[in-house]
């Protein structure tokens, strides 16, 4: 299949430079499409097209503009096999996690943001002792969306919908990794009927296209999902236009484990959502901190997790996981596998190399190792595979000072059989969310870090609201008198 063409202006177009690049199926190794990389001509082009559409846009009125974001949910669900289908082609999801979670995820977060904007306050007045004062949020203008290729449509719809819903113009530059599903979204875009230059797409790589996106004199905004490394440089590129930049980056998350409850059980949950995803999700539990009278036990039980989820071929229904991204994914995992090997790790679980029955594909072994102390680089680093590290503690305090010994701080979970105990580690955890014993984030529950994890925050009203600026006007009343 030949994607080369991106969507500018309500159109799809030529790219002013056709540069052909592969999209492969990290199962088979082989291309399933062929896309074309945009430079900075196309960025132009794009950016042009959403500054001239933002003035009518954000004028338009906030009911009509939820109109259009109801047809897109209606566009989308009737349509959600199809966009599981090219997540599980351009990433390698299983089909069954694709549908149920990849493309889910996505259409979940359309439907709460429609909930969010039911009871949205724009104006509001500043307070009883100022009466006269109104406190007014307004869109923040154009906005450059960079997103990875781990969480697709989580990522896209997370940020398109919030910044469009509130009236701002939108580029997407989605990971060239995997850009097949960001192009069925502009179909269902295209057919909601969204305004031409409200959204845009153009396909690239980060030091073409994003680079020109982040350093663009009339891009308001940058919101970037990546890398802390390409955050960095987002960061950098973006800073002579003063624009507003919203990062959500890596992450190491600690488990922490306490002897106090169900030990296995708390280690399988742990193991299973470390591989998930083939342990290719920023907010992984990938450092299990066990309390060391319950270390052995805690880490047999992660060793049957690693046993029961074996790959297997994507295009299958099942709770396999699938292979790694890309070639470059899989030698960095591979490399982070020999070093803990060579820093005196005990690996008890899987190890380098593809699984058994595999010579084709990026297929990693979930693997464990236990008795990895925190200077190690398969500690401190985002191996962004299915490894993980299960280190022991001797007290609360040990267990705070590992958790938070780290430049990361995007998730964190605790386990412990005394709920005072919990809440009080979860208050010292260095980190933007925490989870304790097994609970799920709630619907619209802000998602977003500390430190080298990012800034900002995406998910509900606080999505919203990164996408607006605030205005105070003193003297409402009276300049309509």
């Amino acid at each position: 299949m030949q994607s080369t063409q991106f969507y500018i202006d309500g159109r799809w177009v030529e790219p002013q430079e056709k540069r052909l690049l592969d999209v492969i199926d990290p199962s088979s190794e082989l291309a399933v499409a062929q896309i074309s990389l945009g430079g900075v001509a196309d960025i132009d082009r794009a950016v042009a097209a959403a500054r001239r559409a933002f003035p009518l846009w954000s004028d338009v009125e906030l009911q009509d503009r939820v109109e259009l974001l109801k047809r897109l949910i209606e566009i989308y669900t009737a349509r959600i096999d199809e966009m599981a289908t090219a997540i599980s082609s351009e990433m390698g999801a299983p089909l069954t996690l694709a549908r149920t979670a990849q493309a889910a995820s996505g259409l979940s977060h359309l439907k709460i943001f429609l909930a969010e904007f039911e009871d949205f306050q724009f104006e509001h007045v500043l307070s009883s002792q100022a009466p006269d004062d109104r406190i007014i949020r307004e869109p923040i203008g154009v906005c450059g969306l960079i997103t990875p290729w781990n969480w697709p449509m989580n990522q896209v719809c997370l940020k398109a919908a919030p910044a469009m819903t509130v009236g701002c113009t939108v580029i997407l530059k989605p990971s060239e990794i995997a850009p097949l599903s960001s192009m069925l979204f502009a179909e269902f875009v295209d057919r909601a009927g969204y305004p031409a230059g409200v959204f845009n797409l153009v396909n690239g790589d980060g030091p073409t296209a994003g680079e020109a996106l982040a350093r663009h004199g009339d891009v308001d905004m940058i919101s970037f999902t990546g890398s802390s490394r390409a955050g960095a440089a987002v960061s950098r590129a973006s800073a002579d236009n003063f624009k507003r930049v919203a990062l959500e980056l890596g992450g190491k998350s600690p488990y922490i484990i306490f002897d106090d409850l169900d030990v296995a059980a708390a280690a399988a949950r742990c193991a299973r959502s470390c591989f998930t995803n083939t342990g290719q999700s920023c907010d992984a539990p990938t450092r299990m901190l066990v309390e060391r009278s319950a270390y052995e036990q805690a880490i047999d039980a992660a060793r049957a997790v690693a046993a029961e989820m074996q790959p297997d071929d994507p295009r299958k229904e099942g709770s396999h996981i699938g292979p790694l991204v890309s070639k470059a994914q899989f030698d960095k995992v591979q490399e982070l596998i020999f070093a803990a090997l060579g820093e005196g790790a005990r690996l008890v679980a899987g190890g380098p190399g593809r699984p058994a029955g595999f010579d084709k594909g990026y297929f990693a072994r979930p693997t464990i190792f236990a008795d990895v102390t925190n200077d190690m680089r398969i500690a401190r680093e985002e191996v962004f595979g299915p490894v993980l590290s299960i280190m022991p503690f001797d007290s609360e305090e040990e267990a705070i000072r590992i958790a938070n010994d780290t430049v990361y701080g995007l998730s964190s979970y605790v386990q412990s059989g005394d709920p005072l105990r919990a809440q009080r580690v979860a208050r010292k955890i260095r980190a933007g969310m925490v989870r304790l014993n097994g609970a799920s984030r709630g619907p619209g529950s802000p998602f977003g870090g500390y430190k080298h994890s990012g800034i900002g925050r995406e998910g509900g009203r606080w999505g919203i609201e990164e996408y607006l600026e605030i205005k105070a006007v003193a003297g409402w009343s009276r300049s309509a008198a």
